[in-house]
C-alpha cells in the first residue's frame, strides 16, 4: 500500500505475496510517533495480518508538513482516507493519541453508513471523557519533554540531542496541542467489540481508566493487561501479536480474554 498517509511493512525475509489477502491492522500512533512504532508489531503478526501504518503529518517522511492541532481535524481526514485506501476487511490498533484517533475514525465511518473495522484495538488510553485529561493539558515545551520522559519508551535519549529535540519539538507540541484540546462529545456507541490493552505499571493511564471504554461499544469489550508501562509494547510485541490474532479469530483458538 501507497500514498502519503500509510506505510506497509513486510520484513526482509518475506516477499509481498505472503501478505496478499491478509486482514489489515491499520495502526494509529501515540503523540509524537510516526508510522514506525509498529515496525516491531508488523513482523510479529505478518503474514495473517498485515500492517497498515498511519503516517501523520510533521514527522519521518512528512516531517516538512504541518501538523495538524485538532483531533476532529486529523480524524475526518483519516477516515476519508481510509474509505478510499483500505480495502477488505480490517481492524484498528491504536496506542496512546493514536487510540482516540482510531475511535473518531471509526465513529466517522459508522455515522457516514461506510464499512468500518472489524475490531478496535485500544491501547494505553483511558476512555474518552467530556473534560481534558491532565496530563494531556501541558502549557510549555518543558511541561511536554517532562511528560514524554516520565511516560517511557526505547526512543526517549533522543531527547538529549539538541538538534533532534529541535526537530521533533514542533509536532510533538501540535499533538499535544491537540490533545489538551480534545473532550468527548457524546454520541450512539459503536456496535464494534473492543479489546483493551493497558500497562499494569503505565504512570498516567490506570488500568480502571482504560476499562471504561467499555462504555462506548454496545459490543464485547475484553480487557488485557500486560506488564510494563505506557510503551509495553516496546517490549512486549509478541504478547500483543497473540492478543491480535486471537481476538480477530486468526489462531483457530477462541479469545480467552477477560470481558470488562
Amino acid at each position: 500500500m501507497s500514498g502519503e498517509w500509510f506505510r506497509r511493512f513486510v520484513p526482509d525475509s518475506q516477499g509481498a505475496s505472503t501478505t496478499q489477502g491478509a486482514l489489515r491492522l491499520v495502526c494509529f500512533p501515540h503523540a509524537g510517533g510516526g508510522a514506525s512504532a509498529f515496525l516491531r508489531l508488523s513482523r510479529e503478526v505478518t503474514p495473517g495480518i498485515e500492517v497498515v501504518a498511519v503516517q501523520y503529518p510533521g514527522r519521518q517522511d512528512r516531517r516538512h508538513e504541518e501538523p495538524f492541532t485538532g483531533i476532529g481535524l486529523l480524524a475526518d481526514a483519516l477516515a476519508d482516507e481510509v474509505r478510499r485506501e483500505v480495502a477488505g476487511p480490517y481492524a484498528f490498533f491504536g496506542h496512546s493519541m493514536g487510540a482516540i484517533i482510531a475511535h473518531e475514525v471509526a465513529l466517522r465511518l459508522a455515522e457516514r453508513g461506510e464499512p468500518g473495522p472489524e475490531r478496535l484495538f485500544l491501547s494505553g488510553r483511558g476512555a474518552p471523557s467530556t473534560v481534558p485529561y491532565a496530563h494531556d493539558r501541558l502549557r510549555t515545551d518543558a511541561d511536554v519533554l517532562a511528560m514524554v520522559r516520565k511516560l517511557g519508551g526505547t526512543a526517549n535519549a533522543v531527547f538529549d540531542d539538541p538538534d533532534v529535540l529541535a526537530m521533533v519539538m514542533p509536532t510533538l507540541r501540535a499533538d499535544y496541542r491537540a490533545l489538551g484540546s480534545y473532550v468527548w462529545t457524546p454520541r450512539p456507541a459503536l456496535d464494534v467489540p473492543f479489546t483493551v490493552l493497558i500497562g499494569d505499571t503505565d504512570p498516567v493511564v490506570p488500568v480502571t481508566a482504560a476499562a471504561g471504554w467499555k462504555e462506548f461499544t454496545t459490543a464485547r469489550t475484553d480487557l488485557e493487561v500486560f506488564e510494563g508501562g505506557h510503551f509495553y509494547l516496546d517490549v512486549k510485541a509478541k504478547e500483543v501479536a497473540r492478543v491480535v490474532t486471537s481476538a480477530l479469530g486468526l489462531d483457530g483458538r477462541r479469545n480467552q480474554a477477560v470481558a470488562v
